[in-house]
């Protein structure tokens, strides 16, 4: 009933316009009966796309790109969640990348844990709000448990605390607020802060200075080994210059796992130089973090416990969907320098304040329980499937880059962890031909659809990627990859010969 056609007389009471308006909108709080009939055909469309999982595409072209979604309008009359289903089928899961997909090879992927999903579920029923101790002690718990977990999977002291996010991005901007803040940099001092960065460290960092104001920095680029990975007789003496020069050295970011190559910076030795220079020293592990669960990884990781800060992302190297970052720091107490505020209204959350609230750790005050999603998982399946499930990447990205090798293709350095890089270069072609051939061969893999992968450009030349990271991708679907990228290859580099018919290019067959 729309408002205009209710009964707005003066002979109406209060009470009655109450109960009126109170009907109008019970279907927002449906009965058992109400609920079911939502749940099941929900439960049903969940059940038949998982079912169906592994024969979709990883990416399907289609010509509209879901731009039909656009025509859904809004209206008062309730659409059966069918029609709404079938809707989200055709227009959103259909078309593009499918991030649920083991043939996701692109963008450091995540997986979608099944049960990470029911933990969601749960939460956003409950309406559990994690923000203030006070108000749910055992949401907050969970989160500091999680936390705590986490900071012992990098080897953080009993004084570390943190905060979820929603991503490494988010986490990067808390632990760079943190820094900041616990250097005492004011706006008057931006100009003369040395940031230390490399070419291969993840944008967000950049973006994360932006967004604090912090534009003025001195931004350093360090020079990197053969490997892309952060040399640290470079940067010591670049802020030995610096210093000398009058600027203030502040902040060293080193990466435990870059996007482009999935290189580990020497962490142990860019710790020294941080701790001999007194540099705020993070390292940015969103996509590496984990891996340390591997004991015979922990020695790679060696520093990151010395570190001022750390950024783990548990919707990469666990699985999860996406939505979890951690944003962890050495010592609780300079998240809470940078964050903590109060208000009048809060007073009551004042009288139990047995832990940190994560309010008072990050930017967010209104936020979900986003900790169950971790939580539970972790207590479902224990931590040994994550382990091996985290192994067995490892082990497929050593299998294919020697299977490339093999058959030809260009490979980039040996893996620190599990992306690799690679190019079709056939005898003959010139430097622009190989760019343009291997661009074609992302084309055609998109376009085939079985297995999805990405580029990047490396020391201005164009070259693709494997990164190797759902616990639904198995040898079988590396396998599928190969086959992919020899019939990619094959078909373009027939387009280069006809193109130029003059020339002899090496066949891939």
């Amino acid at each position: 009933m729309s408002k205009d056609s209710r009964s707005q007389g003066p002979e109406v009471s209060l009470e009655d316009r109450i109960a009126e308006e109170e009907r109008a909108a019970q279907s927002l709080d449906p009965d058992a009966s109400g609920r079911a009939a939502i749940r099941a055909p929900v439960l049903a469309y969940a059940e038949k796309f998982l079912d169906a999982l592994p024969g979709l595409p990883a990416y399907h072209v289609t010509a509209d790109k879901g731009r039909a979604i656009r025509d859904v309008t809004f209206g008062e009359v309730p659409r059966p969640v069918e029609e709404v289903l079938a809707l989200i089928g055709e227009h959103i899961d259909g078309p593009g990348l499918n991030p649920a997909s083991g043939g996701h090879l692109a963008y450091v992927p995540g997986g979608g844990l099944y049960a990470s999903s029911l933990a969601d579920y749960l939460s956003a029923v409950t309406n559990r709000y994690a923000g203030v101790f006070f108000s749910s002690p055992g949401a907050v718990r969970v989160e500091h448990q999680v936390m705590r977990w986490t900071a012992d999977v990098v080897g953080f002291p009993a004084s570390a605390g943190g905060t979820l996010t929603s991503g490494g991005s988010i986490a990067n901007l808390v632990c760079l607020a943190a820094a900041r803040d616990s250097r005492g940099l004011r706006a008057r001092d931006f100009h003369r802060a040395v940031v230390y960065l490399s070419s291969q460290t993840h944008h967000c960092v950049a973006k994360a200075l932006r967004v604090l104001g912090m534009s003025e920095c001195e931004k350093r680029y360090v020079p990197l080994d053969e490997r892309f990975r952060m040399r640290p007789d470079a940067l010591e003496a670049q802020v030995e210059v610096d210093r000398r020069d009058g600027l203030n050295p502040w902040l060293v970011v080193a990466s435990a796992g870059t996007t482009d190559v999935g290189a580990l910076d020497p962490l142990d030795a860019i710790a020294d130089v941080a701790a001999k220079h007194g540099l705020w020293y993070h390292v940015d592990a969103a996509y590496g973090g984990y891996f340390r669960l591997i004991p015979a990884m922990r020695e790679r990781f060696r520093g990151i416990e010395r570190a001022d800060s750390a950024v783990l992302d548990p919707h990469k190297t666990l699985f999860l969907p996406y939505g979890l970052g951690v944003a962890l720091v050495r010592d609780a107490e300079t998240l809470l320098t940078a964050f903590k505020s109060d208000a009048p209204y809060l007073q009551d959350t004042h009288l139990e304040r047995d832990e940190l609230s994560p309010a008072d750790l990050s930017p967010e005050l209104t936020r979900h329980f986003r900790g169950l999603r971790l939580w539970l998982p972790l207590l479902v399946h224990g931590i040994g499937p994550f382990r091996a499930s985290l192994e067995e990447k490892l082990l497929l990205t050593e299998w294919l880059r020697a299977e490339l090798g093999r058959l030809g293709w260009e490979t980039g350095p040996e893996p620190d962890l599990s992306i690799i890089t690679y190019r079709w270069a056939p005898a003959g072609a010139s430097p622009d031909e190989i760019d343009r051939i291997n661009a074609r061969i992302v084309d055609l893999v998109k376009r085939d659809g079985r297995v999805f992968v990405s580029s990047t450009t490396i020391d201005g030349r164009y070259t693709i990627r494997f990164a190797g990271l759902t616990h639904r991708t198995h040898l079988s679907t590396v396998r599928t990859l190969v086959e992919v990228l020899q019939q990619s290859a094959r078909a373009a580099e027939q387009e280069l010969v006809a193109s130029r018919p003059g020339d002899m290019v090496r066949s891939t067959t």
